[in-house]
This record gives C-alpha cells, sequence and structure tokens, in this order.
C-alpha cells in the first residue's frame, strides 16, 4: 500500500470512529441513571474485549500475546485510566464538555512523542496546537467558579493517560509486526482485568437492569469499545502520532453537537467561540498532513 492510500484509508477509519465514539458520549451520559459508573466501564470492556478475540479467531489472526510491557502500559492507560476516569467525569459534567476536554489528549502526546519516538512537530503543528490550546481555555473557562473543576480536571487527567497508550502503541507498531487488531485486543485484556476489580472493590449504586442499559451495553461492547478501539489502532499505526491525535478533535466537536441536540447542553457564548477556534485548528491540521502525502 502506498503512502498516500494508506493514509487515506486512515483517514476514512478516522472519520467512522469520529460518528460511533462523538455519539457514545451521550450514551455514556445517559446510562449512568441505571449503573454506577465503574460498573459501567468494566462491563463495557468485558463485552468488548470478548469480541474482539472473537473477531481474531474468526479472521484467523495469531492469536499469541503481543509484547507484554508495552501492550500492559497501553492496557492500563488507554483501557483502564482513560475510561474509569472520563466514565467519573460524566457523573458531574456535560456529556459534551467532557468529551472536549478528555480531547486533550493530542497536546499530551506532542511532548510524550517527541520525547518516547523523536517524532518533532512541525512549525505549522505547533501553530495549531496553539490555537487549539487557546480555544480549549475558552470551553474551561478557568475564570468562572460555576465550572464543574473536578469533572473537568479527571476529563483533562484522561486525556493524559489516552496519550500515553497511544504514543505506546505507536512505538509498538514501529518496533513490531503487531496488528492493530491483536494490539488492542491484548491492551484491553491486561486493562480490562484491572477494571474490574476496582469496580469489584468499590461499593455504586445497584444496577437496574433495562432496555436503555442493554442497549448502551450493545452499542458500546460492539463498535466503541470493540471494534472502535481496533480502528484507533490502524489510525496510531498508519498516521504519526501527533497528527493522528490532533486530528481526533473531530470526535468532541461533533459530541458537543449531539450533546446540544439531544440533551439540550447548549455551548455559552465563550464555549462556542472555543469550539469554532478549535474547529479551525483541526482543519489546518488535517490539511497539512494531506499535502505533504500528494508531494
Amino acid at each position: 500500500m502506498t503512502e498516500v492510500s494508506a493514509r487515506r484509508s486512515a483517514l476514512i477509519a478516522l472519520a467512522i470512529l469520529t460518528v460511533v465514539w462523538s455519539f457514545n458520549w451521550i450514551v455514556m451520559k445517559a446510562v449512568l441513571v441505571y449503573v454506577g459508573a465503574l460498573t459501567f466501564s468494566a462491563m463495557r470492556y468485558v463485552f468488548g474485549t470478548v469480541v474482539l478475540f472473537a473477531v481474531l479467531a474468526l479472521r484467523g489472526e495469531n492469536l499469541a500475546p503481543t509484547p507484554w510491557r508495552d501492550t500492559l502500559i497501553v492496557g492500563l492507560a488507554q483501557t483502564t485510566a482513560f475510561q474509569a476516569l472520563v466514565q467519573l467525569a460524566l457523573i458531574s459534567g456535560g456529556a459534551g464538555k467532557t468529551a472536549l476536554l478528555a480531547y486533550t489528549m493530542p497536546f499530551w502526546v506532542i511532548p510524550l512523542a517527541w520525547l518516547v519516538l523523536g517524532d518533532r512537530p512541525s512549525p505549522r503543528q505547533w501553530l495549531y496546537i496553539a490555537l487549539a490550546a487557546a480555544g480549549l481555555v475558552l470551553v474551561l473557562q478557568p475564570w468562572n467558579a460555576q465550572v464543574g473543576m473536578l469533572s473537568a480536571v479527571l476529563a483533562l487527567l484522561g486525556g493524559g493517560a489516552w496519550a500515553v497508550g497511544t504514543v505506546f502503541s505507536k512505538r509498538l507498531f514501529l518496533t513490531t509486526q503487531v496488528s492493530p487488531l491483536r494490539l488492542t485486543a491484548w491492551q484491553m485484556l491486561y486493562g480490562t482485568v484491572l477494571l474490574v476489580v476496582i469496580a469489584a472493590c468499590v461499593h455504586e449504586r445497584e444496577t437496574v437492569w433495562s432496555p436503555t442499559l442493554i442497549g448502551a451495553l450493545l452499542y458500546n461492547g460492539i463498535l466503541s469499545s470493540g471494534l472502535a478501539w481496533a480502528l484507533w489502532a490502524f489510525v496510531v499505526q498508519r498516521l504519526p502520532a501527533n497528527v493522528a491525535g490532533l486530528a481526533s478533535l473531530s470526535t468532541p466537536l461533533l459530541g458537543v453537537s449531539f450533546a446540544w441536540a439531544i440533551l439540550g447542553e447548549r455551548p455559552d457564548a465563550s464555549e462556542a467561540i472555543g469550539i469554532a477556534v478549535i474547529g479551525v485548528a483541526l482543519f489546518g491540521v488535517l490539511r497539512s498532513p494531506a499535502r505533504n502525502a500528494r508531494a
């Protein structure tokens, strides 16, 4: 596969991810009426892990474990920490704002990718990073005492954890021949084990089984927690880590739109301007690698 076609395939996968993951923020918020945050996280990832290993088997791929050290780091960061932190953030935070803050992941990826992979950003990328950071400040509104800071901090820490998983996934792809699907399945298995242990040790509300909860588990287990993470690993494999991270900002932008339309979470003036600024930065960073690929 040529570099141009590889990038095109990765961007198509990213577009699918955008829709699946952005709508899932609404699902994750709505389901908290029926189940505890950590309990739901454990449930969805048990389901997702089973789905991924079933797909691996059906495709006839190698089921042997991937290199365990980096895979364990990815699992603890990308599955355990990220999912637990953002689900807890949703208890008191809005779905749209939590999504946007969790997707500060790209800004964590930049220094990590430079440190771990030597993936130095271009001056153009630094410009769009600064622009997107300014937009996030407008959304976060640190000057507004009424903004729920605990939820915001949990979402930001979740973004940092996801960045660690992204960079170490990229390192595995650069040093081994492991497939995105196989890595996703094994890292999810490691991370899910700890999620289940944490959920079992924390006393949460009693689970109320309902069609909404069952539907949320199916959506998460098959799509959001299962196949979508395999698509994300494919994107990370085909694109530079910093580009993949910045391009993923399309998900929270659409998530904010879904939250506004479905949950009535209407952004105020500062948030609306911040979202628009992030959109401009996203367009710029997506346009830059496309030009490079054509060249």
